[in-house]
């Protein structure tokens, strides 16, 4: 069982500053947060975090994705991701996920009997009876949803960094509006299931918002939100790089 944690916030790398005389050095701004993290732990957890951002400068953007679902066993993770530090901790991320999802539909747990309540009262009044097969596989995503960087001189900060949580069905609907000029829509994570009409709304209205909370503020995904933010800077310094240099 995964239970929803109280609110953490990890150490973050939130800045970065280039050389205008060498556009390849520079610094990086780490924020401790809660970590409480000194000396020596904190240069090797910065050091972690350096590594993100390192490889997502490497990793094409459409290879910055991780699926671990035993439905599409060859589709659980890009080669060049699979190479990195980052894949593998992005890897197991979304094994964490799993459990989550699967706790928080637990049954004898409060937000489990709401789900089940709903299911089920849902069920008797499409069919008129409870005794039906219910599907509560829903596949879940994580995606990026908002970033704001402010950058000031030579520098840049992360002001702002939020993830999305969706449903498979939702999430291939808004990729498939993405357009070619807004680039390749990365999945940061992803969590296997499959849904039916009777349970995925009540998915999408009663599990999904606990899930984005802890996401978005939990110690379960302080790591998730480490690569994330190291992503955006990446892609920062990369538009800032090809601006220099051209």
């Amino acid at each position: 069982m995964v239970s929803p944690t109280a609110g953490f916030t990890p150490i973050l790398v939130k800045g970065i500053t280039v050389h205008p005389e060498n556009p390849l050095q520079f610094d990086f701004i780490v924020d401790p947060g809660d970590s409480r993290l000194q000396g020596e732990e904190l240069r090797s957890e910065s050091t972690r975090l350096i590594k993100y951002f390192l490889a997502s400068l490497t990793v094409p953007e459409d290879e910055l994705w991780v699926n671990l679902s035993p439905y599409e066993q060859d589709r659980v993770i890009s080669d060049t991701l699979s190479q990195t530090e980052m894949g593998r901790d992005m890897l197991a991320q979304d094994y964490v996920l799993k459990q989550l999802t699967a706790s928080l539909m637990y049954p004898e747990k409060e937000l489990g009997r709401r789900f089940w309540d709903r299911v089920y009262k849902k069920a008797r009044q499409e069919f008129g009876t409870t005794e039906i097969p219910v599907n509560t596989f829903n596949k879940v995503w994580i995606v990026p949803e908002k970033a704001v960087v402010y950058q000031h001189a030579n520098s840049a900060f992360v002001v702002e960094a939020r993830l999305k949580v969706m449903l498979d069905s939702d999430y291939l609907a808004m990729s498939h509006n993405v357009t070619t000029s807004q680039g390749h829509q990365k999945a940061v994570a992803g969590d296997v299931v499959t849904g039916d009409p009777v349970t995925t709304q009540i998915v999408r209205e009663i599990i999904l918002p606990e899930i984005e909370k802890e996401v978005n503020t939990g110690e379960t995904f302080a790591t998730l939100r480490q690569v994330y933010n190291s992503m955006i800077l990446a892609a920062w310094y990369k538009q800032n790089l090809r601006e220099s240099l051209l």
